[in-house]
């Protein structure tokens, strides 16, 4: 048993290879349930695009982008049930995109405006979090209070390499494990910690190979390959949905842009590493695969990139416009009933506003 698990961890899962062929032994993807899929790809792959633009317009102030990571993304939303929550990242707009939550609202906390411009509980995604692996107990917690009141609700928890140096990880990993918490861990192993290599980070064999040490299943995938990651996250999330606990899922993937607009990627980084990993692009394996099946024509193609394109046009509307400022929302969500010195504060500024 041990043995098995001990391989599942160091052996990368693949569907397609980078020429979009089946690997030898690997079972052939349904053509229309990956067109599906490569259609929330061209969409993620735009919404990554048209938000660096709006950066570099001063429309957003920063963005992580996940281009090159694709797969990821939108793989980690397709295989969750409605009642089934995502626990994102930063880096993740794209995945809360894909779980069906307003671009333009995801990009809300990144223009500065509120801190989650979405409502986490009508869409089941809790707030991007910035700070490496705060959000991982709190989706435990989520889970494990599913699992007591008897829901079939599944976590999906996202992070990255970087995250898996952080407390907040392994207490996270152990409580899942201890009490059998229907969480699924994706770690999106990009192989830099901004600018730490994976290699300064950790020396396991591979990150997937801690979830032994906590007690659980951990697997590793192409996360390139979108027909793969649906695979092993949809049978992760079947187990856990049946109680059998969490599954620590590593994804062996690159971001292809530097890690926000305020990075300089090439001082620890060469070209030749980065043209490399762009020939396993996500988008081109999935379109070489569809084309060949005979699903995906020039027709096809330009009806989901107009699609993208009008997501797009939508994003640069809503973010273009300026956003209502109303100082008195600062006091709004203080308390839950305010204090006798904010509600003196709240008056004063309103005067002090009246008379200006």
């Amino acid at each position: 048993m041990e043995a098995d698990r001990l391989d599942a961890a160091l052996t990368v899962t693949r569907t397609l290879d980078e020429s979009g062929a089946v690997v030898m032994g690997g079972e052939k993807p349904d053509p229309a349930t990956l067109l599906a899929g490569y259609r929330r790809l061209v969409s993620a792959r735009r919404l990554n695009e048209q938000a660096g633009a709006l950066v570099r317009q001063g429309r957003l102030a920063v963005y992580p982008s996940s281009r090159g990571q694709e797969a990821c993304q939108v793989a980690c939303a397709s295989v969750l049930a409605d009642g089934d929550w995502l626990f994102p990242t930063y880096r993740d707009t794209a995945a809360i995109a894909a779980r069906g939550v307003d671009p333009v609202d995801v990009l809300t906390m990144l223009r500065g405006d509120w801190h989650c411009g979405y409502d986490p509980v009508a869409h089941k995604v809790a707030p991007q979090a910035t700070p490496l692996a705060t959000q991982l107990p709190h989706a435990v917690g989520v889970a494990h209070a599913a699992r007591l009141r008897g829901e079939d609700t599944v976590v999906m928890a996202l992070c990255g390499d970087g995250a898996t140096s952080e407390g907040d990880f392994h207490e996270a990993c152990n409580f899942a494990a201890v009490f059998r918490a229907p969480v699924v861990f994706l770690v999106q192993n990009n192989k830099y910690a901004i600018s730490v290599p994976l290699a300064r980070q950790s020396v396991a064999p591979s990150l997937a190979a801690k979830a032994i040490g906590y007690g659980m299943p951990g697997v590793r995938v192409d996360g390139n390959d979108l027909a793969a990651l649906e695979k092993v996250l949809g049978d992760a999330v079947a187990r856990a949905r049946a109680g059998g606990g969490p599954t620590l899922v590593e994804a062996d993937t690159y971001r292809l842009d530097a890690h926000t607009n305020a990075d300089d990627a090439t001082r620890y980084r060469t070209d030749d590493e980065v043209a490399g990993w762009a020939r396993r692009d996500p988008l081109v394996r999935v379109r070489a695969y569809l084309t060949e099946a005979g699903v995906l024509d020039d027709a096809v193609e330009q009806e989901i990139t107009d699609a993208a394109e009008k997501m797009a046009a939508a994003v640069r509307a809503g973010l273009g416009a300026e956003a209502p400022a109303d100082p008195e929302e600062m006091f709004a969500h203080v308390y839950a009933t305010p204090t006798a010195q904010l509600a003196e504060q709240r008056v004063q500024l309103r005067a002090e506003l009246e008379e200006a």
